[in-house]
């Protein structure tokens, strides 16, 4: 089995070349570069301001010391193994159980909890989950996340082009009334973003796979984190979440947003039954 940072080099690497491929099929070099540049800057704007848009999002607050004092010290003593700064610590007043971390990078960065995770864990198992998002900080996962973002929004922005291009009969002069060069155009233009939306959402699942690891490793057991995710499930089944924006949803560290309908394929998170017995594997 391949480990979860090559899992996420090769992802990178196939979304690399359907960007390449496509980009020179349809755009050339000038759609390519102008693509490329839009979806940068979005990408970078979400990436820098990431923290604050999802603490504002939804209602996060700084947790004070004196009353979150087990939450902060367990945070600063996961950080100290970790080797990495201790981020800021936000209260999420939503009774739901959940957490996710965010920030651009492990000195900017901030993990919150719900209130509901505080009462559903105990302190055994929310550690578990605190080393789980400081993993992600310390593994850069929002950056990874940005490029990959980044890379399948320029697949389709390009995309769309082709499709104007192929349904208005613009795009490449020589292929004008070749009408299986533009069916072959139009079946590209709505296959390549399909791939990389599920590209993507493959590095999302591998990248929770490596955090659970990470964080297990930390504590030098997965136990915890184990006993917690099968908690977590439950409470996303019976109370998930009403607000919010579901394109967050990779952030927590379970969905917690209703995902009746939607096959494996469309997770972001992997399974987590497929979680736990991996955790439980694992030999420290």
């Amino acid at each position: 089995m391949l480990k979860p940072q090559i899992k996420t080099f090769l992802f990178l690497a196939i979304l690399t070349v359907i960007l390449l491929g496509l980009g020179q099929l349809i755009a050339g070099r000038a759609g390519l570069y102008f693509g490329f540049a839009f979806a940068l800057l979005l990408n970078f704007g979400t990436y820098w301001f990431s923290d604050k848009i999802v603490l504002a999002m939804y209602g996060a607050k700084p947790a004070p010391k004196q009353k979150y004092l087990s939450l902060h010290n367990d945070i600063e003593s996961v950080c100290k193994t970790a080797g990495i700064p201790k981020p800021k610590v936000y209260i999420v007043p939503l009774k739901i159980a959940n957490a996710f971390a965010t920030g651009r990078n492990p000195k900017h960065a901030a993990v919150a909890v719900t209130e509901g995770i505080l009462d559903k864990l105990n302190r055994e198992e929310l550690k578990g989950v605190l080393a789980h998002e400081i993993s992600h900080v310390k593994n850069r996962d929002i950056l990874i996340a940005t490029i990959a973002a980044t890379i399948a929004g320029v697949i389709s922005y390009i995309a769309m082009m082709a499709r104007y291009a192929a349904m208005f009969g613009g795009g490449d002069r020589d292929r004008e009334g070749n009408a299986l060069g533009l069916v072959g155009l139009l079946i590209a233009a709505i296959v390549a973003p399909i791939a990389a939306l599920l590209i993507q959402l493959a590095i999302s699942r591998t990248r929770e796979y490596s955090a659970d690891e990470s964080g297990a490793m930390l504590l030098k057991n997965g136990l915890p984190l184990a006993n917690a995710l099968l908690k977590l499930e439950e409470s996303a089944k019976t109370n998930p979440l009403r607000k919010g924006n579901t394109a967050t949803s990779h952030l927590f560290i379970v969905n917690p947003f209703s995902a009746q309908g939607f096959v494996k394929l469309f997770m972001t998170h992997p399974p987590i039954s497929e979680r736990v017995a991996r955790l439980r594997k694992l030999k420290f």
